[in-house]
């Protein structure tokens, strides 16, 4: 397999995620930026990519004979078009990483040239700061080999785990989605405190501290979510009362049914 540091990896897709995984790889060190090539139509995003000395090109046929190792970072409906222009291209030693929602590994085998090494990848945009959170799962031309070459390239970008194609949706409703409704409750904990007088730009940074704080410990601290939640309500205290005040809201259930959305509207792109 692949020594690392020789690997050369290209993206089809300028956009934030093909960034975030770039950057999070990058940031390893163990990948130089002259082994990575995107392709996008446009050059409006190229930019940020040039600062982090990757070569840009708008042929995706430029990227699949630089690369082993393409992830594909377009939109869904654009793959089968994208897969269509580089098949000629592809060989045996590619690994194929599709990042696009809904679109089974099936489906991808389909439309790939016959034994073709592919994977699904579901990251989140924290890798760019290598904190996030990434599912693959591996179509049945990828080895457990490959795979776990993958989750050893890409942990530089987060937490990473491997897992069947079923999990997919549900990964993208919980953690890729999921990032922006934690912005929601940020933004919401803080206007809360800005009722309560406090000045905004101070209460947006103790918001984002906050959950920062909360994440690290629920990561890190081996305990159960309702464990530490217990820890911080004394009885008859302020929390309890702003925990009443949640349930009345339905926060539970409508952060369930955010992720259950979220999850359903995964599974419905890949059928379109």
């Amino acid at each position: 397999m692949e020594n690392l540091s020789q690997l050369k990896i290209g993206f089809i897709g300028a956009g934030n995620m093909a960034f975030a995984i770039s950057q999070g790889i990058l940031k390893s060190g163990d990948i130089p930026p002259s082994s990575v090539i995107v392709s996008a139509p446009s050059k409006n995003n190229f930019a940020r990519f040039q600062a982090m000395g990757v070569a840009v090109t708008h042929s995706n046929e430029e990227v699949v004979d630089f690369s082993c190792l393409v992830f594909l970072a377009v939109k869904p409906h654009l793959l089968p078009t994208v897969i269509n222009g580089i098949s000629e291209h592809i060989t045996p030693q590619h690994i194929i990483v599709s990042m696009a929602a809904g679109i089974t590994l099936a489906t991808l085998e389909e439309l790939l040239p016959g034994g073709s090494r592919v994977m699904r990848l579901m990251p989140n945009l924290p890798c760019m700061l290598q904190e996030g959170a990434l599912l693959l799962a591996c179509g049945t031309g990828a080895s457990q080999e490959v795979g776990a070459l993958l989750k050893t390239l890409l942990c530089s970008c987060g937490l990473v785990e491997v897992g069947p194609e079923t999990w997919i949706d549900a990964h993208t409703g919980l953690s890729g989605s999921g990032v922006a409704f934690v912005y929601v409750f940020a933004e919401a904990l803080a206007d809360g405190a800005v009722k309560m007088g406090m000045p905004n730009t101070l209460a947006q940074r103790i918001a984002a501290q906050t959950i920062l704080g909360a994440g690290r410990l629920l990561r890190d601290g081996g305990k159960h979510p309702a464990q530490l939640r217990a820890e911080v309500c004394t009885p008859g205290g302020t929390t309890i009362h702003g925990l009443h005040a949640l349930e009345k809201g339905g926060l539970r259930a409508a952060t369930m049914g955010a992720v259950e959305a979220a999850t359903l509207r995964a599974s419905q792109l890949g059928r379109k």
